[in-house]
């Protein structure tokens, strides 16, 4: 391992049974036994379902990962995604020694700090205080170090009042608040942090991520795995884009990121339901959802960038009278809200319903974006949500008129009167 890479990750693979623990295990150990005494190979290691959770299992064992290779150097800050069940939280246990890979071996140089769910590393019937302690002296540091950083965990954390209350009676947001602020202030060499953020608020994870870029600036190693795609770019230099618990893209976090979107977000611009079939219950039921061009292109997988379209959907109202307000919220694939349209109340009568949102072209950028609707009765009563209703892709056919950058900064991108005067 060369000086600068603390972290070599060489042909780890992970396996696990599938189904009840105990069941077969011991003739299976049996027989792992017998072929390592007479110098063969493990028989259970050419055996093993791909990590695919969508499809039925054709073995009684699973490869979480399977043939990973990568390296960290120091002062790096590595981004993994992928979706839920790709095999990221596995990487990151055995990176952090909770586990061991079935094959392969991962080679780390430096002290590991890990944040990888609520809970880890800390005893429930300590305070806040001994916990503290106790990580630190786990890390190997002593008790004038971990003074010196007492305060600035506890400030950062924002536990001061109850710092010595046993940390079973925290909130899980105080927990991980606490858990990150130890984490991240007890100086390891490498700091891995799992999903476990999203339980904090959206202030915390903006000092969350404020507090591991300056941990990278100071030559230290981040390993960090989110579903927040936005996080990872401002974060990450390089990225690590996990499928099916195998590397499917590794490289400058951007490059990553697109490849992730392109393969893995499938675009959704119609859908539609049988009266029986209708989603919703017994005050709303959907019967469909499109995006239709200004051209009159129903189900057109592509908008073009100059383009206007409209969101047309059609629904049963099962209550007489009943007051409405529709809400049409609009998300970039990386989770920013763009924007979040709602009507007045609406008094409806009962029988079939259709609405249309024109939204005007030359307003957003190039992305992939998805549409949730809320039915919302007296303007604060959540009668149906559909979350991820459609999908669809902007797409800016004139690239090449963007300017210097290549490509158009922002969710959005609306044509507005600039004015320039000399004077």
């Amino acid at each position: 391992m060369s000086n600068n890479v603390v972290i070599k990750v060489e042909n780890i693979s992970k396996q696990y049974q599938i189904g009840q623990i105990g069941t077969g295990m011991i003739s299976h150990d049996i027989k792992r036994w017998w072929a390592l005494m007479r110098g063969q190979e493990d028989p259970y290691l050419k055996v093993g379902t791909e990590n695919d959770r969508t499809k039925k299992a054709t073995s009684d064992y699973a490869w979480a990962l399977r043939d990973v290779n990568f390296e960290v150097k120091q002062g790096e800050a590595l981004g993994v995604i992928g979706k839920n069940g790709a095999g990221k939280s596995t990487l990151l246990k055995l990176m952090s020694r909770v586990t061991s890979p079935t094959t392969g071996q991962i080679k780390i140089k430096g002290r590991v700090a890990s944040l990888l769910e609520v809970g880890t590393g800390f005893h429930p019937e300590m305070t806040g205080r001994e916990n503290i302690y106790m990580n630190g002296t786990i890390l190997g540091m002593t008790r004038k170090e971990i003074n010196r950083k007492f305060d600035e965990i506890v400030d950062f954390s924002g536990v001061e009042m109850y710092i010595d209350t046993p940390v079973k009676r925290y909130s899980s947001g105080m927990y991980v608040r606490l858990a990150f602020g130890v984490a991240a202030h007890l100086e390891p060499e490498i700091l891995i942090v799992d999903e476990v953020l999203a339980v904090g608020d959206a202030e915390f994870q903006k000092k969350c991520i404020g507090k591991m870029s300056d941990v990278a600036s100071h030559g230290r190693t981040i390993i960090f795995v989110s579903h927040n795609l936005l996080a990872v770019q401002s974060l990450c230099k390089s990225a690590i884009y996990m499928k099916s618990g195998t590397v499917a893209d590794y490289g400058p976090t951007e490059k990553v990121i697109n490849n992730y979107l392109s393969r893995e977000i499938q675009n959704c611009v119609e859908r539609e339901w049988t009266e029986n079939e209708a989603f919703g219950n017994d005050k709303i039921t959907m019967l469909s959802a499109r995006i239709i061009s200004e051209k009159n292109e129903e189900g057109a997988d592509v908008i073009d960038v100059h383009t206007s379209f409209d969101v047309a959907f059609e629904f049963i109202n099962h209550v007489d009278e009943q007051a409405i307000n529709l809400s049409l919220v609009l998300y970039t694939t990386s989770g920013v809200c763009v924007f979040n349209v709602s009507t007045d109340s609406l008094k409806l009568g009962r029988g079939r319903h259709r609405s249309i949102l024109r939204v005007p072209g030359k307003l957003l950028n190039d992305d992939i974006y998805t549409i949730t609707l809320h039915f919302i009765k007296d303007m604060s009563v959540m009668i149906l949500s559909l979350e991820d209703l459609l999908t669809f892709e902007v797409l800016d056919v004139k690239r090449g008129d963007v300017g210097w950058f290549g490509k158009w900064i922002g969710a959005v991108r609306p044509s507005l009167d600039f004015s320039l005067d000399r004077i």
